[in-house]
């Protein structure tokens, strides 16, 4: 074995070495450049004094951000190179592109317009520059940008959050209006939703070249479109929404949802109160305190006054601002994790690439970094930010405030549940005043009689405002009554135009219906309804019949002719058969006289005129003294004793029942009698819930009553109740109506009756604008008051009166029922005188 061994010199020689390739693999694997340089370009407005992007300020906020904590870059210094341009000149922005590479930029941000973006895009994919951009930008499915990165969130993705919104909202119908041509491409999974979904849209463009909104409000507002999508810019949408407040459209019945992520950047408190539904996202994680902390201090710094008339909030950081920082801090983070990259001029007309773009390009595609606006992660073909989340944020009371998220992996989960169509329901009706439209009937709404001048609501009584009293307890709200202008209930015309209370509520210059308004299916179809608050059904309201005029045999009216016959024909053949029987029947014959034995002469009590005068007896139930002795006539005698009883009994009873209860004589007993005569003229209320059932009916007796009343609309179709009550009453006239108001007007007046039983079955409900947020608070009300008794009471409080006056009580009638047996008193004074 040889020994070795290293002179002092030769190892001291070692050891600088060893030292020396240390230092320098520190430096390979850990060195970076002392400086790295970021390029910016950004628009500028025209004007006198150019005003600075949001972005651009974003992006001198996050790089002083990075320098100052020394967190991602601790022994680099991040400078930057910023470029205006004017907006739509690409020239422009690809000749400072050009100048930024030559200074030796890692990466370009911007600009954001399409046209210049595209041209900036075009040079960095030449010279292999990453290109990162913060704005929405249509990316085609054969692009080739290999180096390009968005932090905006992909349009499909969004439009798949809005799509989910309105499924959860059961939105039937949308309209969707756009601000450019782009709308449409980042509304397209929207767009092509009826097609798989149950929803119909319709497409509606803002005017271009003007922020005046209000003529195609104003059509939306007569086409009835309450539930708007509007995809345009913050500003714009600041624009809309002063303008709908002057056309009356910030109101509970509409909900608008707003695409733009910069919702929260509006001025919303002109409509906190008023009821409006607004539903809109936001990509700003501002629950993670950090988060808070960073767009605090960018408020403190860009503490300016107030653009009068903007509708917007300043210093609010907006989403592209934020986007911008969070481009800034991925593109320094990547280049923290990347490997020692060298950094070095690029001349755009010598098409030499950086040859450590690609790489640098990759480690950003694959860097993952929780920023202002969530987890920043891109797909790795395309740069798109697709993996992202949403909040749902909708104004309140208290302003906006987060009711739910929507992830590109888990979808949509509402955290607060709303209330029905809308998510910006109030919750309590209290300290509101809401407006009534009603009609007057009675006893549902009637003209209070007072002496004194009356006013306002004060004006009106009835079972109707009762129970808007007792919803006004319970919920708390104010009200004003209206009397509807027409008269009308509310029914659809040839053209679909309706009148009416049902046009109040159509055109919102009613927020409820209380009156007698019958639930129907076309109406429903217009508007909304309560539970029923009462239920009722058609009938027939006719003068009461004149009773039976009463002979002077009256009392033979229990029981009919043939009957009498039959028991005159019984009393006959009784009699003569007992008679018959007897004068054969030995048993039948006694000795006339018993003192005297050999006597031959024998007697038969039953002789023709004792049989009759037998039968006579039992028929009265008084007896004849005649005993019958044989069997067989004592068989006879039991039948005809049996037959009487029977008779007897049914007789009394029928007596009874008729002088109780005098006949009535009616031409018509039920809707086929009325249908199938001609006679006697019907018809019902013009424009009421009754004609448009006649109307719609498929029933071939209504079908027949409606073609007679269609025939002669001057006479069969009246204007009110009140006026066909007075037709009824004066002339041979049958009114159809509904059966609660027929029981009111028959308890009051004695000369008029309902005919036959409930046509249809129907009921009254409180009517709301379609989509309104009361609809559900009166029905839990009115089941309320009806379950607790109080609607029973308000109706017997209504109905039931003082009845009808000299009307005769229940029993015997006081002074007519002699009349009936009148024919008894000459009947016994006959018979009298015959004996």
């Amino acid at each position: 074995m040889r020994n070795t061994w290293l002179s002092p010199r030769s190892a001291i020689w070692k050891y600088w070495t060893s030292l020396i390739a240390c230092l320098f693999w520190i430096q390979y694997c850990y060195g970076m450049p002392h400086v790295i340089r970021i390029g910016g370009i950004f628009e500028q407005t025209d004007g006198p004094v150019p005003l600075v992007s949001a972005e651009e300020l974003a992006f001198k906020f996050a790089v002083n951000n990075i320098n100052r904590n020394r967190t991602l870059l601790p022994n680099t210094t991040l400078t930057y190179d910023i470029q205006r341009i004017n907006i739509y000149d690409s020239f422009e922005a690809s000749r400072k592109a050009c100048d930024q590479l030559s200074l030796g930029v890692v990466a370009i941000f911007g600009p954001s317009h399409s046209s210049s973006s595209n041209a900036v895009q075009s040079i960095c994919n030449a010279l292999e520059v990453p290109h990162v951009q913060v704005r929405w930008k249509h990316h085609p499915m054969d692009n080739r940008d290999t180096f390009y990165a968005n932090l905006y969130p992909d349009y499909s993705s969004l439009s798949y959050a809005i799509l989910d919104l309105v499924q959860f909202l059961k939105w039937k119908t949308a309209t969707v209006v756009y601000d450019d041509s782009t709308g449409l491409i980042r509304l397209q999974e929207l767009i092509m939703a009826p097609s798989r979904y149950n929803i119909r849209l319709k497409i509606r463009q803002l005017p271009l070249d003007t922020q005046d909104t209000r003529p195609l409000l104003k059509e939306m507002k007569r086409s009835r479109e309450f539930r708007i999508i509007f995809d345009c810019s913050h500003h714009m949408a600041a624009q809309i929404l002063k303008q709908a407040q002057t056309m009356g459209m910030m109101t509970e019945y509409y909900h608008y949802i707003f695409t733009t992520l910069d919702l929260m950047a509006i001025d919303l408190e002109p409509y906190r109160f008023c009821g409006v539904n607004m539903t809109g996202f936001r990509i700003l994680n501002v629950d993670n305190p950090q988060v808070a902390s960073i767009v605090e201090k960018w408020s403190m710094e860009r503490q300016i006054p107030p653009k009068p008339d903007s509708g917007l909030l300043e210093g609010i950081m907006t989403t592209d601002a934020a986007l911008t920082y969070d481009a800034v801090h991925i593109v320094s983070v990547s280049y923290q994790h990347a490997p020692q990259m060298t950094v070095n001029s690029l001349q755009c007309h010598r098409h030499k690439p950086w040859r450590f773009g690609g790489r640098f390009m990759s480690f950003i595609k694959e860097s993952h970094w929780d920023g202002l606006t969530g987890r920043l992660s891109f797909n790795k073909t395309t740069g798109l930010r697709t993996d992202f989340d949403l909040d749902i944020i909708s104004l309140k009371e208290d302003g906006l405030e987060k009711v739910g998220k929507w992830s590109a992996s888990g979808g949509l989960n509402i955290t607060e549940v709303p209330k029905r169509k809308g998510m910006n329901i109030t919750d309590s009706l209290a300290n509101r005043s809401l407006i009534i439209t009603t009609i007057l009937e009675e006893p549902y709404v009637m003209l209070k009689k007072s002496d004194k001048a009356l006013v306002g609501n004060d004006r009106f009584e009835g079972f109707c405002i009762d129970l808007l009293k007792e919803l006004s307890n319970i919920l708390g709200f104010a009200y004003e009554i209206r009397l509807v202008p027409d008269g009308k209930y509310g029914s659809q015309d040839d053209k679909g135009q309706w009148n009416g209370m049902i046009r109040e509520l159509i055109e919102h210059r009613a927020d409820l219906a209380v009156a007698p308004l019958t639930i129907t299916y076309m109406r429903e179809k217009v508007i909304d309804f309560s539970k029923p608050f009462m239920s009722m059904g058609i009938s027939i309201l006719y003068r009461k019949p004149n009773a039976t005029t009463n002979g002077f045999f009256s009392f033979l009216n229990p029981m009919t002719p043939d009957i009498w016959v039959y028991i005159l024909l019984a009393y006959l053949g009784v009699s003569c058969v007992l008679f018959v029987i007897a004068r054969f029947s030995p048993y039948e014959w006694y000795d006339a006289h018993p003192c005297n034995p050999g006597s031959d002469v024998v007697e038969n009590n039953f002789t023709l005129l004792n049989s009759f005068w037998f039968g006579v007896g039992s028929l009265m139930q008084q007896g004849s003294e005649l005993m019958p002795k044989a069997l067989s006539t004592r068989i006879i005698g039991g039948i005809w004793w049996f037959f009487t009883l029977i008779i007897i009994s049914s007789y009394t009873a029928n007596l009874a029942a008729f002088l109780t209860v005098e006949r009535m004589d009616s031409p018509v007993d039920s809707a086929d009698d009325i249908a199938k005569q001609t006679k006697i003229e019907y018809g019902v209320v013009r424009d009421g819930a009754t004609m448009s059932f006649f109307k719609k009916s498929k029933v071939s007796t209504f079908e027949k009553m409606w073609a007679f009343m269609s025939s002669k609309p001057s006479t069969s179709l009246v204007k009110s109740i009140e006026e066909g009550i007075q037709r009824v009453l004066k002339s041979d006239y049958a009114l159809i109506m509904e059966s609660t108001t027929i029981d009111y007007i028959t308890r009051r007046n004695c000369n008029l009756t309902q005919v036959g039983g409930i046509i249809d079955s129907k009921g009254y409900g409180i009517g709301t604008p379609l989509g309104s947020p009361y609809r559900d608070k009166i029905t839990i009300a009115i089941l309320s008051i009806l379950e607790d008794g109080r609607l029973h009471m308000l109706k017997e409080q209504w109905w039931s009166g003082s009845g009808c006056l000299g009307e005769e009580p229940h029993g015997y009638p006081e002074s007519g029922w002699y009349i009936h047996c009148a024919g008894i008193w000459p009947s016994a004074v006959c018979f009298c005188g015959d004996c």
